[in-house]
């Protein structure tokens, strides 16, 4: 499974998925490049840049996963909306399918949102209204939000596990996996 990041944030989410799924998954992130906005604004560039990074991750290879993870910023109204997609891809033989999956979203404070709208990214922007450094390969904006309640991996764990479960062995064609429901 290759993760179309370096972050640790975006990394482990995935190892915990896919390493609950299959305990001997190899799991790891590589630099690619998402096509998109430091910052992405709204669902399209925020798929898109998810796309990408699963692809590019996914490389050449002719069995394994690609996963792309992108977080973004939408707005309605004044309010901007914090929320992610995730991308997954699967390829077996010549065969190749993909699967997309949002994350919940959390609407940001109005002074963070204003600057996010005027063009900066929002882990710049946290990191210096909290006085911390690199909140994006922590907790996240998600985590400092909700007092560390729900944590930016939290949600990226669940979003992955959503798009990745279509792709898993059996389950389209009638079987269901879980045999504890």
């Amino acid at each position: 499974v290759r993760v179309g990041s370096l972050n640790p944030a975006k990394v482990q989410p995935v190892r915990d998925v896919f390493c609950a799924w299959w305990p001997e998954a190899s799991v790891e992130g590589v630099a690619v490049v998402s096509g998109v906005p430091d910052q992405p604004l709204g669902e399209e560039q925020t798929r898109a840049g998810a796309l990408n990074r699963a692809w590019a991750a996914l490389g050449e290879v002719a069995e394994g996963w690609g996963v792309g993870l992108e977080g973004g910023v939408t707005f309605r109204g004044p309010d901007g909306w914090l929320f992610g997609v995730v991308a997954v891809a699967h390829a077996r033989g010549a065969q190749v399918r993909v699967e997309v999956a949002r994350t919940a979203e959390l609407r940001l404070p109005p002074r963070v949102a204003v600057r996010v709208r005027a063009g900066e990214e929002l882990g710049q922007v946290m990191d210096e209204v909290l006085g911390v450094t690199d909140l994006k390969r922590g907790v996240g904006s998600v985590g400092a939000l909700t007092g560390g309640l729900v944590t930016r991996a939290d949600v990226w764990r669940q979003a992955v596990a959503l798009a990745a479960t279509p792709l898993r062995d059996g389950l389209l064609g009638g079987a269901f996996l879980y045999a504890g429901a």
